[in-house]
């Protein structure tokens, strides 16, 4: 149960981080890596 619990901790946590790179005016950006152009 233990494991299950870090388990879920680890992945929530992980998402949460956001990644480098630029923004515009707007908090967007072009995701060059991945072919997308999202914002935050």
């Amino acid at each position: 149960m233990k494991k299950l619990i870090l388990l879920i901790a680890i992945i929530c946590t992980s998402s949460a981080f956001a990644h480098s790179g630029r923004t515009d005016s707007r908090g967007c950006h072009h995701d060059h890596i991945h072919g997308g152009y999202h914002c935050h």
